[in-house]
């Protein structure tokens, strides 16, 4: 019995993107376009979408922009009530204030919970419920973190936030299998990019971080890509309530 090969193809399907304009969240949205989606990115800065929305336009994608402070519920809502159903949901934006415990302020804590959790939640419920009155299928991603699934030094504020969206993914898993929306989270290691640039000029620190990577090197921008499109896609059909570990080998010590 011969077997198709899995399909990578995410044709015509509507994707939505938090956190789409720059970053992870943007090769996000890009790996998408590839994919053959029709992508909407999301962002609070009007001037970081457009010049995003251009970047995808000279490549040869069309995409639409929506600029939205996702941790405003009523916004988020009002948002995105009247459009077509997203099959595919980036949960993308998110943030960290690196601090030790006695040092974490409590705007420090209402900033971290409010982005990296109540937004993800706040999306996540808009774009279920219009999935469910369609009665389409979907696949909702949530951007994790190594974090997620371990602890670090001055990060205990990052990993309680992380660790609620790996425990409210399970959840959905759950809530949503019968209706066939998977929900998964995408765990990346630090990855290079111009925004960390500042942390990982301190050699000390860039050390440490690649001490515990057992590849040797910080990940690359490009390299989330894979994992978006696969888990978008039907090639991970089977897979749901998961953390797909992007992390160089750090959780395996």
């Amino acid at each position: 019995m011969i077997m198709q090969a899995p399909n990578f193809r995410v044709d015509g399907q509507r994707a939505l993107v938090t956190g789409g304009s720059r970053g992870i969240g943007y090769v996000a949205a890009l790996a998408l376009a590839q994919a053959g989606a029709q992508v909407t990115l999301v962002a609070r800065s009007i001037d970081t979408l457009e010049s995003s929305q251009q970047e995808l336009l000279s490549a040869g994608f069309t995409s639409e922009i929506l600029q939205l402070d996702v941790t405003d519920p009523l916004a988020v809502d009002q948002a995105l009530e009247g459009r077509e159903p997203f099959q595919i949901l980036v949960n993308n934006a998110g943030t960290n204030r690196p601090k030790n415990l006695v040092d974490v302020k409590n705007e420090d804590i209402d900033a971290v919970f409010n982005l990296n959790i109540k937004a993800a939640f706040y999306v996540t419920r808009k774009v279920t419920q219009q999935l469910l009155a369609a009665r389409l299928p979907g696949s909702i991603i949530n951007i994790s973190s190594q974090m997620g699934v371990v602890g670090s030094p001055r990060r205990t504020l990052y990993c309680a936030s992380k660790h609620a969206l790996e425990g409210m993914t399970k959840s959905l898993a759950w809530e949503l299998g019968e209706a066939n929306i998977r929900v998964n989270t995408i765990c990346p290691t630090f990855i290079e990019t111009d925004m960390t640039a500042p942390m990982f000029a301190d050699a000390t620190f860039r050390k440490w971080v690649i001490d515990k990577i057992a590849l040797g090197r910080l990940g690359q921008l490009e390299e989330i890509m894979g994992a978006i499109v696969f888990l978008a896609s039907p090639a991970s059909s089977l897979m749901t309530g998961s953390a797909l570990m992007l992390d160089g080998g750090w959780s395996a010590a």
